[in-house]
């Protein structure tokens, strides 16, 4: 697949992948072996750019962990594992560079146990010092750096069984020889499935060492499409809907990466959990009623698209120029499915911002698609606009995060910005409940003005915005001025009582009034609204 330090692995495939040795996108490599079609998602290590690797998620069937054998269990570890239990899906830890000087392989293997849990087991084992591994479950023979094949086996045989009563009461009476192949087999892949065991094998992936036993183990036990946990989906009422890994039934995909690509155009990558889309055949995204046609149909090798004819359950593929896609969309070939939808993953909140402008005056536009195009890619790449600040903000997950998406827009998108800290949107509020009056009376020997408007304010909690409620009675404002006293109300919330801030978190109550039947007109209680609020307010501890 290969070699990072030399630029040359397949998934990693953006300059600035190549130059830096590291993923920052997710990136698909579909393989044919042994009769088996794999499909190997490559996300990003670190957790700068963990959003491409979280939305991957709900596209695979196991999740491979890569734990360095030099490092250890480190902080992008945990959550990974902690996301992928949560999604129930299997797991595989893979212990790379365990041909490094000075690794304690052994106790890397305890503080797995120790940190996930004791159905972290070893299938295979290394030996001759990191430079070959051995099988520890399909056979149980040979040297190994540490254990034994025969320890190995029996400890993962002992924990599978478990998963089952039937088969564990035949193991327990007479042996493993008492169980056939088939129930090791199904005993196995409901552990994985169930996370009742997560297996740990190890590599070298430098020197090549362990990666044929770890495809072996990928098509020998790993769980297939029609095996596996689907993510959560859901239907129109909100209740669960089941997707089979049957060709034959209607179409359910899903959408976790989108590639603006400069030659081939927005693609929407998928996986097929359900039916099978066909190239010509029509499909639907999300409650849509108008369908596309895929025109194209692709398979993906890191930058090579390879056009195909269908797509099975447990496919990934893509397809390009289809402008309503986008990421975590479902598509379906049937109205009925029009309603469902996955159930969101949940994401970090980007907390680190930069207020960006182009560098050129006439680029304003230009810099506004760019920023979109990059956010639909990046689930944790937020663009915010704030218009009273006249200032747009980009949002990420860290300092590296925001400049390498700022590095690749001006790359793909020829958009020079300058940067600076955002500016703080302040905002006033209440502290205390109190009232507030005012009479609106204008007579200047033409048409008169009235309004009359008692009212109450009430602070809420924090995040809560603006109520506004009527509660007046015996008409003492007739109803069709109640709009006007809410307009009013609303004008001096955004221009705010102390500093010009626009007001939050506040509850309006207006009790009572009074009109005139010829005088009363919309401006006088817009007015009348306006004022009585802004009086509550003073009284009410503003901040």
């Amino acid at each position: 697949m290969g070699s990072v330090e030399r630029g040359t692995t397949v998934s990693d495939t953006d300059p600035m992948e190549k130059a830096r040795g590291h993923s920052i996108d997710a990136s698909v490599a579909s393989i044919e072996r042994n009769g088996f079609r794999i499909h190997l998602i490559d996300t990003p290590g670190y957790a700068d750019f963990r959003g491409p690797a979280l939305a991957a998620m709900d596209a695979a069937d196991t999740v491979a962990i890569v734990v360095n054998a030099a490092n250890g269990i480190e902080h992008g570890t945990r959550s990974m594992m902690a996301h992928a239990k949560e999604r129930g899906l299997a797991r595989i830890v893979i212990v790379n560079r365990i041909d490094a000087e000075g690794v304690d392989l052994p106790a890397l293997v305890d503080a797995l146990r120790e940190e996930f849990g004791n159905e972290c087991m070893p299938l295979n084992l290394p030996a001759s010092k990191g430079r070959s591994v051995r099988d520890a479950f399909f056979q149980t023979a040979g040297d190994t750096d540490f254990s034994s094949p025969g320890e190995a086996h029996q400890r993962i045989v002992d924990q599978v069984v478990e998963i089952d009563d039937e088969v564990m009461e035949h193991y327990l009476e007479a042996g493993e020889s008492s169980l056939t192949a088939a129930e090791m087999r199904d005993a196995l892949e409901h552990s994985l499935r169930d996370g009742h065991l997560v297996p740990v094998v190890f590599a070298s992936a430098r020197e090549g060492v362990g990666i044929t036993e770890l495809l072996d183990l990928v098509e020998r036990i790993l769980p297939c499409p029609s095996e596996t946990n689907p993510p959560p989906f859901r239907d129109a009422d909100d209740a669960p809907f089941a997707v089979t890994a049957d060709p034959e039934k209607h179409v359910v995909a899903d959408v976790f990466k989108i590639v603006n690509d400069p030659f081939v155009g927005k693609l929407g990558v998928f996986r097929v959990w359900q039916g099978t889309v066909r190239k010509d055949s029509q499909l639907l995204v999300d409650d849509g009623r108008k369908p596309f046609k895929v025109a194209h149909l692709f398979r993906m090798k890191g930058r090579d698209h390879v056009e195909v004819d269908e797509a099975l359950p447990g496919d990934i593929a893509a397809v390009a120029k289809i402008e309503d896609i986008h990421f975590d969309a479902v598509l379906h070939d049937a109205a009925d499915e029009g309603r469902i939808r996955l159930e969101p993953a949940s994401f970090p909140t980007p907390m680190y911002g930069l207020a960006v402008e182009p560098a050129h005056k006439g680029q304003e536009q230009k810099l506004s698609q760019a920023l979109a195009k990059l956010a639909e890619e990046d689930p944790c790449l937020r663009v915010e606009h704030h218009k009273e600040l006249n200032e747009t903000v980009v949002r990420g997950l860290s300092d590296l995060h925001l400049k390498l998406m700022l590095e690749r827009m001006k790359s793909r998108y020829d958009v020079d910005v300058v940067t600076r800290p955002p500016r703080i949107a302040y905002r006033e509020t209440i502290a205390a409940g109190a009232e507030g009056h005012h009479r609106h009376k204008k007579q200047t020997g033409g048409a008169g003005q009235f309004g009359e408007v008692f009212l109450r304010v009430e602070p809420l909690d924090r995040g809560s915005g603006f109520v506004f409620d009527d509660e007046t009675k015996g008409g003492v404002i007739p109803g069709q001025f109640m709009p006007a006293i809410e307009k009013g109300v609303r004008q001096a919330l955004d221009t705010g009582a102390i500093a010009g801030y626009p007001i939050q978190d506040v509850r309006v109550i207006v009790y009572d009034g009074k009109h005139h039947p010829v005088d009363s007109k919309e401006v006088a209680f817009i007015s009348a609204g306006r004022k009585a609020f802004l009086d509550a307010v003073s009284r009410a501890r503003p901040q």
